[in-house]
């Protein structure tokens, strides 16, 4: 079967995936393009695309009798595919869950330290040199131990998330989810019926909810002013769950403590207002970044392009 992958992946990916496919590899790490897509759908029986890679309603109605049955997707996210379209042309789409979790969790503990503790404003302070020394009251943040942590969605990574906080840090652990679910591993985490009631209640609260119609600005000017003034917010889920505009007049305004965000209502475009705040962590959505993980993911997604190759259904097939 011919297999098109969208961007350079690890090579032991590439390898493997040579091994066993008609292998066509595009070389830019952009966003493949519409019309390549589209050519894509024409051409090849297996699409392993990523994030940035809109298979979108239109894009699959300007294909109306595509070559390509599978969509391999590389990550656990997908919004950028329209599940329902790609049903609809015969388009089976998978995901790769799992590999991902503890990588995103630790960035969201990351960021939560980074933004709590002000890391980010005093690395740039000492790379400006303008540090003067230590002294008793200089860039005081908010110490993290027996805080109270917010997650707003509770599947494999906010589990992750508040298994850390709470082991490592000691924090109570308080969540809002959409989809109650039995928690017999974290019975210290308490279930918050409200959003807001959430967001009013934690000194730190951490997004872990996938993108979604119903999530999109979930975090609007009413959550964000439900916050206290000394809470963080941290998101490493996807950037359309926060209302970007918001959120910076929120932190212009000091209404709330700070932020620390791996992801971007438009990325990669960042507001020049957003990079302009020092009270906000901004990372380059590194959530997965690291060989290991992104080498499991890949492998992950090639399971599923075999599994299909050989006439069964992909073990992670949505």
């Amino acid at each position: 079967m011919r297999l098109f992958i969208t961007r350079p992946l690890p090579e032991t990916v590439i390898a493997a995936a040579r091994r066993e496919f008609d292998l066509v590899l595009r070389a830019d790490t952009t966003p493949t393009s519409t019309d390549e897509l589209r050519a894509a759908l024409t051409e090849f029986d297996i699409i392993l695309p990523t994030l940035g890679d809109r298979f979108d309603a239109a894009l699959f109605a300007s294909v109306p009798a595509p070559r390509s049955r599978l969509l391999a997707n590389f990550g656990v996210g997908y919004n950028h595919i329209d599940i329902e379209a790609a049903r609809a042309a015969g388009i089976t789409v998978s995901n790769t869950p799992g590999a991902v979790t503890d990588a995103t969790a630790d960035i969201a503990l990351t960021l939560m330290l980074m933004s709590a503790r002000r890391a980010a404003e005093g690395e740039r302070l000492v790379r400006s040199g303008r540090w003067q020394g230590w002294h008793p009251t200089q860039m005081l943040g908010l110490h993290l131990s027996g805080k109270v942590l917010g997650i707003v969605g509770m599947g494999r990574i906010g589990q992750a998330i508040a298994r850390r906080a709470h082991f490592g840090f000691g924090m109570a652990v308080r969540y809002f989810t959409r989809s109650p679910r039995a928690l017999p591993d974290l019975p210290m985490a308490e279930p918050v019926a409200d959003l807001h009631t959430l967001m009013a209640g934690c000194d730190v609260v951490v997004l872990a909810v996938p993108a979604s119609p119903a999530t999109h600005h979930l975090i609007d000017a009413r959550a964000l002013e439900a916050m206290q003034p000394h809470a963080h917010l941290i998101n490493i889920a996807r950037g359309d769950i926060i209302d970007e505009a918001a959120l910076i007049e929120a932190l212009q305004t000091r209404r709330i403590g700070g932020a620390g965000l791996d992801v971007y209502e438009h990325e990669p475009l960042v507001p020049e207002a957003l990079r302009a705040l020092d009270n906000v962590v901004l990372l380059p959505h590194l959530g997965t970044a690291a060989l290991e993980v992104r080498s499991e993911m890949g492998m992950m997604a090639l399971d599923n392009a075999r599994a299909f190759r050989d006439g069964r259904q992909p073990p992670n097939a949505l």
